[in-house]
């Protein structure tokens, strides 16, 4: 799939790091995922791989604005349990029939503070 092991993700709009418009990184550029079928499960995993505790919301329809470039994965659908968005199943990379008003696949996670308690 041209993916490495392991992508780099990122949440950007968001009012702290673990909250935010998925973004991943792939062939030099950061691009979105499209929010068709992304639902709590899919956030659960983001929310893990990104060492943000548990995932508490999946919002959608540009909740933390419109993104821009690729629009890298859609159609992702997550058991919840794997390591990373390319252990879930999608429609892979640059699919063209999501439009940037439709990919905002967010997620807002618990976040945890010095002491690994929630806030």
């Amino acid at each position: 799939s041209g993916w490495p092991v392991s992508p780099q993700m990122r949440l950007v709009n968001g009012p702290n790091n673990c909250s935010g418009r998925v973004e991943v990184f792939h062939s030099g550029q950061w691009g979105t995922v499209c929010d068709d079928d992304w639902d709590l499960l899919d956030a659960k995993v983001v929310c893990r791989a990104l060492g943000c505790g548990v995932a508490l919301e999946a919002p959608d329809q540009a909740h933390f604005g419109q993104g821009r470039g690729e629009i890298w994965l859609k159609d992702v659908q997550c058991s919840g349990n794997e390591g990373s968005l390319l252990g879930c199943s999608s429609d892979g990379l640059r699919s063209n029939n999501c439009g940037h008003s439709e990919d905002d696949a967010s997620v807002v996670c618990s976040v945890y503070n010095f002491n690994g308690r929630f806030i």
